[in-house]
């Protein structure tokens, strides 16, 4: 038997999955990206110089109000009640490289897998839009779910 994608009815049309008869638990999902910059780039923002202000700051907070707003940007996703989000967002100059990660937490019949995906999105985002007059040829990468746990799909961790 195929894997059956959850979003399309019978007649192949999107809809929101019914998760009513879903029982409630904890779930808890990480996700991770990366943004590659110039020199000077990571260099003001390690500084904190950058002319619109705090960029690490700004982009925590952006990660964390888009992983509370994620409905209202995924069509199909379940607005959800989040009980935690943790955003760590670490320079490395030796690669040029920002990495944000975010950990979404909730007790639901839902899990939390596009809230922390969008949150790293918000905040690799957020980075580009305060850095930009600098360095407009930032690159986004390596979006992805590195962890996931409870649900009925049961647990998930990136193969190392």
């Amino acid at each position: 038997m195929s894997p059956k994608l959850t979003h399309f009815d019978e007649d192949g049309g999107a809809h929101m999955v019914d998760v009513s008869r879903k029982p409630v638990s904890d779930r808890v999902a990480t996700a991770e990206g990366f943004i590659s910059l110039s020199e000077d780039a990571i260099a003001l923002v390690r500084a904190g110089t950058a002319k619109k202000g705090d960029v690490i700051g700004t982009a925590r907070l952006a990660a964390i109000m888009a992983a509370k707003r994620t409905s209202d940007l995924i069509p199909l996703c379940h607005p959800i009640s989040i009980s935690k989000v943790t955003v760590d967002i670490a320079l490395d100059d030796a690669t040029a490289k920002i990495r944000v990660a975010a950990t979404v937490k909730t007790t639901g019949q839902t899990g939390v897998e596009m809230e922390a995906l969008t949150a790293v999105s918000a905040g690799l985002l957020t980075i580009y839009d305060m850095v930009k007059a600098v360095d407009k040829s930032m690159v986004m990468s390596d979006l992805r779910l590195l962890k996931k746990l409870g649900g009925a799909s049961g647990d998930y961790e990136v193969p190392e």
